[in-house]
């Protein structure tokens, strides 16, 4: 990484708006509260003149926005933090006097997902300071360097460079960033499981592409004699940055439940009006083939909604997608009259929430099923191998996940 000077801990640190990285606009200051265990939010009076709320629980008033528990931040700030595999990379490169929320916000840099960016300075964006980004070429490189991480090993300043701390919404896994082909990607990398789970995600996310979900691109990357996954981020495009923010986010700011029943009740006041039924079919679709793929970890912040420059709010495409191989029968996320339960009665449940009447929702589920059903050729073509194939047969095809896609086979057309 670049030169850097001694990070002195700071109470505050100020909030941009990077929608056009050239010309940050100040959102306002974030700071440490709750015994320096929460981060609140106040906006600048310009922002409240000319911005727009971050998020429903951040209105554009004159107050400090407070956090309702420990260890998160307020609103849509707190998406703008890292996941856990980003803390733990900052634990490892990062020296500071203090780790508190405020620094994982700082150190996540200027690659964290959306478009809000963190600063020590006041009245100019000043992001912490990274090494150019990676490319394809140093893949082999991020995966030594993960390993090291993994293992506790001592990591050199020069290899630092490959890993970047505040690229994703969620989760665990080993990931950095590359550029390919002049955009950046998101590249996920094995823990040393006895799966080749990246390209089990590569195959998965094409079969959702097959069912008509709308995916963000994959690639399957080998390196060495496994493969990692590299997903083209939805929230940069040329000269723009999108704000995002997670199904969390939306549901907790609502007081809601955290469900896909009531993220779609939400599209009805966030979407374009003429985009809702779209919007809310999408992620009815989205909901079975999770329940048929065995993907229980589909939790709120898997899932994401992008600001429109209309104002308006959107899904995002579909990201982190694989079967979990555990075969619990629950999703993270309620999804019918039944909580979590697996099954395609409790999907079918609540279908009036998502704009659809049941004989249009069991049409769907027919169509998902009839593509699922054929997933070993899917991942066959991607290059699962047997072994991975046959494991995964267990969790997919067994008594109850093989059984319910029989019963959306049989409904009529």
């Amino acid at each position: 990484m670049s030169e850097r000077s001694p990070y002195v801990p700071k109470e505050a640190l100020s909030l941009w708006m990077l929608a056009d990285p050239r010309h940050p606009v100040l959102v306002g200051e974030i700071s440490l509260v709750l015994g320096g265990q929460g981060v609140a939010l106040r906006y600048s009076e310009p922002w409240r003149t000319r911005g727009f709320a971050l998020s429903e629980d951040l209105p554009l008033v004159d107050e400090l926005f407070m956090p309702s528990q420990k260890q998160e931040a307020v609103g849509a700030v707190d998406d703008a933090r890292p996941d856990r595999w980003g803390e733990r990379v900052i634990r490892k490169f990062e020296r500071s006097s203090r780790m508190s929320l405020l620094e994982y916000l700082l150190f996540a840099g200027d690659d964290r997902y959306g478009a809000l960016g963190v600063s020590q300075q006041a009245h100019s964006y000043e992001p912490w300071p990274a090494s150019p980004m990676p490319t394809l070429g140093d893949l082999p490189a991020m995966q030594e360097v993960i390993r090291k991480i993994i293992a506790n090993e001592p990591v050199g300043k020069i290899e630092e460079r490959f890993l970047r701390p505040g690229v994703s919404l969620g989760g665990a896994r080993p990931k950095s960033v590359v550029e390919i082909d002049g955009h950046p990607w998101l590249v996920k990398f094995g823990e040393g499981e006895p799966e080749d789970t990246p390209l089990i995600e590569h195959a998965c996310m094409s079969l959702a592409a097959r069912c008509g979900i709308e995916v963000a691109p994959t690639r399957a990357l080998r390196v060495g004699d496994r493969h990692a996954i590299a997903v083209r981020r939805f929230d940069r495009a040329p000269g723009i940055r999108r704000h995002a923010i997670s199904a969390h986010v939306v549901l907790r700011a609502v007081g809601e439940e955290y469900g896909y029943p009531q993220l779609a009740q939400q599209m009805r006041r966030m979407a374009r009006p003429d985009d809702i039924a779209r919007q809310q079919a999408q992620l009815f679709r989205r909901m079975v083939f999770n329940v048929f793929m065995d993907n229980t970890d589909d939790h709120e912040k898997n899932h994401a909604l992008l600001r429109e420059p209309d104002g308006s709010w959107s899904l995002s495409p579909a990201f982190d997608i694989v079967p979990s191989m555990s075969g619990l029968g629950y999703q993270a996320m309620a999804i019918g009259r039944e909580g979590t339960l697996s099954t395609l009665d409790n999907a079918l449940s609540n279908v009036g929430a998502f704009g659809l009447k049941l004989r249009e929702a069991k049409a769907i589920a027919r169509e998902i099923a009839m593509v699922v059903g054929g997933w070993h050729r899917e991942f066959k073509a991607c290059g699962v191998t047997a072994t991975d194939t046959d494991m995964l047969s267990q969790y997919l095809d067994n008594e109850r996940t093989g059984a319910q896609k029989s019963t959306a086979m049989g409904f009529q057309r």
